[in-house]
């Protein structure tokens, strides 16, 4: 354990930051997830409505730092030309 008092709050800062990135990435599987789903099913209403919220979710994760731009750019192209391709 830390000593100094500017490293234990580092630590405390941390965890917090830590457990904010951890819930973004996880509502951005989630919407992932559901638009997979829905291509799977063949449904392509269901697929479109739910790449327009992963697109959303997956945006202001990278402005918050979680994801870097290219990576969300390469999930959101991937997503929609999986929902392309059911149409």
């Amino acid at each position: 354990m830390a000593n100094i008092k500017s490293a234990k709050k580092r630590i405390l800062v941390n965890e917090t930051k830590a457990a904010r990135n951890k819930a973004i990435k996880s509502k951005v599987k989630t919407c992932v997830k559901k638009v997979e789903t829905a291509v799977a099913n063949k449904d392509a209403a269901a697929a479109a409505e739910a790449l327009k919220i992963a697109t959303v979710e997956i945006n202001k994760a990278g402005s918050k730092g979680v994801y870097h731009k290219n990576t969300c750019a390469r999930k959101i192209s991937r997503l929609a030309k999986a929902v392309n391709g059911i149409a």
